[in-house]
């Protein structure tokens, strides 16, 4: 701008360099900072933002009830309380603790059973129905009598209808608050009432995560301990022994391309990924050997006046090589394709070319080279992208930057606030 600040401007071209620099970033860091003052200053009064001072909040309502607690404190990601209602609040509450106490029971109930045993007699004498006839969790559904559906819904009628239906919200202004004082557990203390209060409301969120989680794991393994060897109508069971399941991910489908649990779909596809990996593998080493070893001596196309020197190494051999060395590539590739049967049911269609290099006639080490080819195939796939990457905007399988003289960064990139961690960031 013209100005020539004293002190700050003048110097030698480095020290102008460092300060202008410097300058930049302090000015990227005032502008986030100054924006957090006008947010702290406009809902709190004072641009240090004390929480004290937000008395418009309309969770300041709420900041103090019970079941605020570290280290979450007052969360509510949903904004269900964001118009500040408190009736709305309370009525909420009394369904959390109610469902909480529910599930609280429905938890134990799970687990007694399969640590202390059932009671002995029966359920029900007129039907002949003893309580260890009736399995624990979900598959309990399908035993219990008609009549005992009947008295269970009874019972959780009388339970609302005898406490009167939000009582504790509209005549105690308490939710939960049912007028019950268990012994053991109510107290006349204000501050372990409040303790045991609030023990209650994360005991009961905790136990409605649990009883869900006992619903899913007893629905697919038919145990609320949910083994999953017991889960053998899952499509992912034909394939977890299959090669390729290595930790630490174990079967890992995130697409679920499994998930209709079909052999030979999976074959199929388990046949490419082998191909798809070998080809790779050659491919990375026919990146990375000429680098190392050099290049055959001698012609790749003698009639052509075209030596193995003449190739460059990665993507640029492309346009350099002959039509009838394309050909030749094709040839080979359909031969390889052709020559044998991959059908359904035979060793081809597996991955077993006949090609005995590497194999073994010890079932485990066999089992454990197969694996390595698998595992070694994947990361030359995710390799051989890499280096045509890497080369298509280089001109290096190796990446150097300097190289790529192409990018539109690279006309900013020695620019003032180019600086580290970052770099330059756009």
């Amino acid at each position: 701008m013209g100005w020539k600040p004293p002190l700050l401007s003048g110097g030698d071209p480095e020290t102008r360099t460092r300060r202008l620099n410097a300058e930049i970033a302090n000015g990227r860091l005032a502008m986030m900072a100054i924006i957090g003052m006008f947010f702290q200053d406009g809902l709190t009064g004072s641009a240090w933002g004390d929480w004290a001072n937000y008395t418009a909040s309309p969770l300041r309502a709420f900041e103090n009830e019970l079941g605020v607690q570290a280290p979450l404190g007052f969360w509510d990601p949903a904004g269900f309380t964001a118009d500040g209602d408190v009736y709305s609040f309370k009525r909420r509450r009394s369904v959390e603790i109610k469902h909480g106490r529910i599930c609280m029971l429905a938890t134990m109930g799970y687990i007694t059973p399969e640590i202390t045993g059932k009671f002995g007699g029966y359920l029900s004498p007129s039907e002949k129905l003893a309580f260890a006839d009736i399995p624990n969790g979900l598959a309990a559904l399908g035993k219990v009598p008609f009549l005992g559906w009947i008295q269970i819904a009874g019972y959780a009628g009388f339970t609302e209808i005898q406490a009167r239906y939000d009582a504790d919200i509209n005549e105690r202004n308490e939710p939960g608050n049912m007028g019950w004082k268990p012994p053991l557990l109510s107290t006349s203390d204000p501050e372990t009432r409040t303790r045991r209060l609030n023990a209650e409301i994360a005991n009961g969120r905790l136990a409605m995560m649990a009883i869900i989680g006992m619903f899913f794991q007893d629905g697919l393994t038919g145990s609320a301990w949910g083994d999953w060897a017991n889960y053998t109508a899952s499509p992912l069971r034909a394939f977890e022994s299959e090669l390729g399941v290595q930790a630490p991910v174990g079967f890992w489908d995130p697409a679920g391309f499994t998930a209709d649990g079909s052999t030979e779909n999976f074959a199929r596809r388990r046949q490419t990924e082998l191909k798809h990996g070998r080809v790779s593998m050659l491919a990375t080493m026919g990146y990375i050997t000429p680098e190392i070893t050099g290049k055959l001596p001698g012609y790749l196309s003698p009639s052509a006046g075209l030596k193995f020197a003449d190739v460059p190494n990665g993507l640029a051999a492309i346009s350099k090589v002959p039509a009838a060395g394309w050909a030749q590539i094709v040839a080979y590739g359909a031969f390889c394709e052709l020559s044998q049967d991959q059908s359904k049911g035979t060793p081809a269609a597996a991955g077993d070319f006949g090609f005995k290099v590497l194999t073994s006639s010890d079932p485990a080490e066999k089992t454990k080279k197969l694996a390595a080819e698998i595992a070694n195939g994947r990361l030359a796939m995710m390799a051989i992208i890499g280096m045509f990457f890497q080369d298509g905007l280089t001109g290096s399988a190796w990446g150097d930057w300097a190289n790529y003289t192409d990018s539109p960064l690279r006309a900013f990139e020695n620019e003032l606030g180019v600086q580290a961690p970052l770099g330059f960031w756009d």
